[in-house]
């Protein structure tokens, strides 16, 4: 992940998100079962899960860092880095802060559906007003499918929605769309180096959720600690260090609506494995939200493929 931003191509970037999406899914069903054999919050899991995924990602650019640095990431500013840097840093704190406390606050069903469900809105509004960047007809279709998938997906017969909740999901909503969207104007900017993105940004991330770690309990107490701290590699690892590794990679050359809606893979990862691992029914309205969900995905990403290569056609 060294390799800077500008030269990947858009197709490889949909499979990155398209990976990055099922890893962050997969995340929810090794979170509950740290759950389950121990104490540790959400919030001081959301802190090792973001430290822990920022050591792996710095070993990482350390040990494949090469001794010529290309001229393109040199070009850019220090102190636009920084900025970048740090921004990203805290959208990622919002989105991921705001999101557990809406949970708290209102329940899984109704901050799942407004957080996820209001991102591609607003980034689709945003890449209009700022950066220029059209859905069309294919596209509007395939979000409004995508967003349908994910209530039909997230919502029960039992919900109860509280404001509170609600203003939490948005704002995690908001966090999530402005990184997307920064990390998509910086792209097209020129090179980004994505390796040092997600390190800088998981260092402010990390700095951030600490003192509501340490407020919540940084320690957890359980039974089986080998169990508790396997579970916490794999999610440093899989759904942290490598899908987030693939996303600002991606971001920086797909469009932003289609990263959004990618996203949604998210909850569709989740659900399959709350089925297969967790002992969760298969419902019909699980079944009929993914199947809907995916649809959608892939009408959108099929429409980004092939508005890239008639792009490349055109400047050949």
């Amino acid at each position: 992940m060294s390799n800077t931003a500008l030269g990947l191509p858009v197709g490889r970037g949909l499979l990155y998100l398209t990976i990055a999406g099922v890893a962050w899914g997969t995340a929810g069903a090794a979170a509950s079962l740290v759950y389950r054999t121990s104490d540790l919050g959400p919030l001081a899991l959301s802190f090792w899960r973001c430290a822990a995924g920022f050591v792996l990602l710095l070993a990482v650019r350390l040990l494949h860092r090469r001794p010529r640095v290309r001229p393109a990431a040199v070009s850019e500013p220090l102190r636009r880095k920084v900025l970048r840097t740090v921004t990203t840093g805290l959208g990622l704190a919002v989105f991921q802060t705001a999101y557990f406390a809406a949970v708290e606050a209102t329940g899984l069903a109704v901050a799942t559906v407004v957080a996820l469900g209001a991102g591609p809105v607003l980034v689709a509004l945003g890449a209009r007003l700022t950066l220029g960047e059209r859905l069309g007809i294919g596209g509007t279709v395939a979000v409004g499918g995508a967003l349908t998938g994910l209530a039909v997906l997230s919502l029960g017969p039992a919900v109860t929605v509280r404001p509170s909740g609600v203003l939490l999901a948005l704002g995690s909503a908001a966090g999530g769309s402005a990184m997307t969207l920064l990390t998509r104007r910086w792209g097209r900017g020129g090179a980004i180096d994505a390796s040092a993105t997600a390190v800088g940004a998981f260092a402010v991330t990390s700095l951030c959720l600490l003192p509501f770690a340490l407020a919540e309990g940084l320690v957890p107490h359980t039974a089986q600690p080998g169990r508790v701290l396997w579970l916490l590699g794999y999610i440093a690892t899989v759904p942290t260090a490598l899908a987030y590794a693939l996303y600002f990679a991606a971001a920086a050359v797909v469009r932003s609506a289609t990263v959004s809606v990618i996203m949604l893979l998210e909850p569709v990862s989740a659900a399959v494995l709350a089925v297969a691992l967790l002992g969760e029914p298969l419902t019909p309205t699980t079944l009929a939200g993914t199947l809907l969900m995916l649809a959608s995905v892939a009408g959108l990403a099929l429409t980004e493929a092939r508005g890239a290569a008639a792009d490349e056609q055109a400047l050949t």
